[in-house]
């Protein structure tokens, strides 16, 4: 089992990660602000699951094969960077609602969820990520090297989670009351769909 001494260590450094503002993070409080607490979540757990599927990957070593391949990682990439310029230029050209209270969940849930599912299976940086950071707290001493590296990818996903819900309830709070403006709720579309596309641009020029 792993050290408690490296598994104290790893928790502070992920806790760092995590609640520093990045791609999951604005995904999570973009959706929140604009469709809502729930949708906020939804989007934190769908992160949360594709995560997984990345702790899986670099158990079993697929993502080394990424990782050696410069073309499998730019197919990926491009196809990330494509799905999320989809979804932003979606929500810029969808008409508002003249109502405000008839926008009040612009996605459902489980659309955000499977959205942001498949936005972080398909950031290869994200397996990079999970490739090169978890072995680095694993000790073959300490046991299994794939059982430490489930247990530091499931802690990651934990403390992921969290941060994204404490976003997406403050995110959500404020998004309720901008979304009594009018004239808010007339530009959110645009502004979230601008996240996105801005997002998909930076994958896009991402290098390995």
């Amino acid at each position: 089992m792993i050290d408690l001494s490296t598994l104290i260590a790893y928790i502070a450094v992920v806790l760092g990660f995590v609640f520093i503002p990045g791609p999951a993070t604005l995904l999570t409080i973009a959706r929140a602000t604009s469709s809502g607490t729930k949708v906020g979540i939804a989007t934190g757990a769908g992160i949360a699951a594709g995560d997984i599927f990345h702790t899986v990957m670099a158990m079993l070593g697929i993502s080394a094969i990424i990782a050696t391949s410069a073309t499998l990682f730019s197919i990926v990439k491009y196809i990330g960077a494509a799905y999320l310029v989809y979804l932003g230029i979606r929500a810029i050209i969808e008409k508002t609602p003249a109502d405000p209270a008839a926008g009040a969940l612009a996605i459902s849930a489980d659309k955000a969820f499977r959205q942001a599912v498949l936005t972080e299976v398909l950031n290869p940086k994200t397996a990079l990520f999970f490739l090169a950071f978890l072995p680095q707290f694993v000790r073959p001493e300490d046991g299994t090297v794939m059982l430490q590296l489930a247990v530091l990818g499931i802690v990651f996903v934990v403390l992921g989670l969290f941060s994204t819900i404490v976003f997406a309830v403050s995110a959500g709070r404020l998004g309720s009351f901008l979304r009594r403006n009018p004239t808010v709720l007339k530009w959110q579309g645009k502004v979230v769909g601008g996240i996105y596309c801005a997002l998909g641009v930076r994958l896009a020029l991402q290098q390995r």
